[in-house]
């Protein structure tokens, strides 16, 4: 599988510290997930989850180890060439919505474009597309105030997809939604994940998202304790 994995991690180690005491949050993460694939990654609050996201897209520096996303050493990257291979093609969408309140859903959407250098015309037609995709047409110049939860959420899936990334990391996308509206939200990054065959990486405690996912991860203490690699 490795072969052909958009994404492979070895052996990775992240330690935290807390004082005077050392956390091992990742003990040896070895993991390969296909281009196309959409899986979930679970288990108890404290076990590695997000950890793992962080290292596995570049948010995080790793201790020890190595992932390569497309072939490519993302940690042996600068950080300006990482932060740059991020914007071209990663999407991210997180619990916690990070929509600038003055701004409308078009400008949210459009503002990491401009951010990276796509022309204002561009962004714009991208930010449209992207808001369109996820059935949010006639709510795009309404600010985040104006929106409802399972719309601003709409906002930040739309906000990933602008850039049409490989890779779309999203940490407890559903945590802050009641159930109608997260099915919705799951819903739609499913049919996306369909239609455009982009890779999901998902951090959740929701069962429901790892019944919808090609393949759950389970992690526990820091490890991998079931997934097929």
């Amino acid at each position: 599988m490795a072969d052909t994995a958009m994404i492979v991690a070895t052996q990775l180690y992240k330690n935290y510290y807390t004082g005077n005491v050392e956390v091992q949050a990742l003990r040896g993460i070895d993991l390969a997930i296909e281009q196309g694939e959409m899986v979930a990654i679970m288990g108890p609050s404290g076990c590695g989850k997000t950890t793992l996201l962080n290292c596995l897209s570049g948010l995080d520096e790793l201790d020890a180890g190595e992932v390569l996303i497309e072939g490519e050493s993302l940690h042996k990257m600068g950080d300006r060439a990482r932060t740059r291979y991020r914007a071209r093609r990663m999407g991210f969408i997180f619990q916690t919505y990070n929509l600038l309140p003055v701004l409308s859903a078009l400008e949210n959407v459009e503002l990491p474009l401009l951010v990276s250098g796509v022309a204002p015309k561009a962004a714009r037609t991208q930010a449209t597309a992207a808001l369109e995709q996820v059935g949010l047409a006639e709510r795009i110049h309404h600010k985040p105030a104006e929106l409802s939860g399972g719309q601003r959420q709409r906002v930040t899936i739309a906000r990933a997809l602008a850039n049409a990334p490989a890779i779309i990391w999203a940490d407890e996308p559903t945590g802050n939604l009641d159930s109608k509206t997260a099915t919705d939200i799951l819903t739609i990054m499913q049919d996306l994940n369909r239609q455009q065959r982009q890779t999901f990486v998902i951090v959740t405690h929701d069962p429901e998202v790892g019944e919808l996912c090609d393949r759950v991860i389970h992690m526990y203490d820091g490890q991998i304790v079931n997934g097929r690699l």
